[in-house]
């Protein structure tokens, strides 16, 4: 088996931002190996796929490709000497873990990873990557929670001069509880989920001067 360690890991993200850094890598292994010890899960392979999964994905971001997609290649290069059945479970959890592209994660150690590095979206830890990321793109830090349309957005896409993290919440963060596999990490998103719905509405009371 070819072992990957934190230390081997942490080197491959020195130039990620601070929404996709090592840290998120971290609280993502930590979620994944939670979730596949009562899953029931191979845990060399969330581990391996944990420690992997945004492997280049500044770089993949900038040429417009597939983060996960480059992240598989990467992760299926260095570990060429490792038995084949592993190394495509590893690789196939590395590709499947974004919410908005295939492939659909068909193994349950995919489902894992895909649920751990979701619920690191929502909940307390989720807001502060989704301001986070408004302050690192010059967004607005509000809108009005009603008039945001997750239908529209459906419909007609997202419009990038006018996101906030508030956008980021009704279109994309709301969803992620509906969107989980392992009856787990579903347990995990239910308070996460409600813990980020209460923030959003007492933040939308506040701007509005009602609190």
């Amino acid at each position: 088996m070819v072992a990957i360690t934190i230390a081997d890991a942490r080197q491959l993200y020195e130039a990620a931002d601070s929404v996709h850094d090592f840290d998120h890598i971290l609280r993502v292994l930590q979620l994944a190996e939670r979730i596949a010890q009562a899953e029931g899960a191979d845990l060399t392979i969330v581990r391996t796929a944990a420690l992997l999964h945004d492997w280049g994905r500044a770089e993949a971001d900038a040429e417009g490709r597939d983060h996960a997609a480059v992240a598989a290649e990467r992760a299926r290069a260095r570990l060429h000497d490792a038995p084949t059945a592993w190394l495509e479970a590893v690789c196939h959890a590395i590709a499947a873990h974004r919410f908005r592209t295939a492939p659909a994660p068909a193994t349950l150690e995919a489902q894992v990873l895909f649920d751990a590095d979701k619920l690191d979206a929502i909940g307390a830890i989720g807001i502060a990557r989704a301001f986070a990321y408004g302050g690192a793109h010059q967004q607005r830090l509000w809108a009005p929670l009603e008039e945001i349309s997750r239908a529209q957005w459906d419909a007609e896409g997202d419009n990038a001069a006018e996101h906030t993290p508030v956008h980021e919440f009704v279109v994309k963060l709301s969803r992620l509880k509906e969107q989980l596999y392992t009856e787990t990490g579903r347990q995990i998103a239910a308070e996460r989920h409600a813990y980020m719905e209460a923030f959003y509405r007492r933040l939308d009371a506040e701007v509005q001067g009602s609190l």
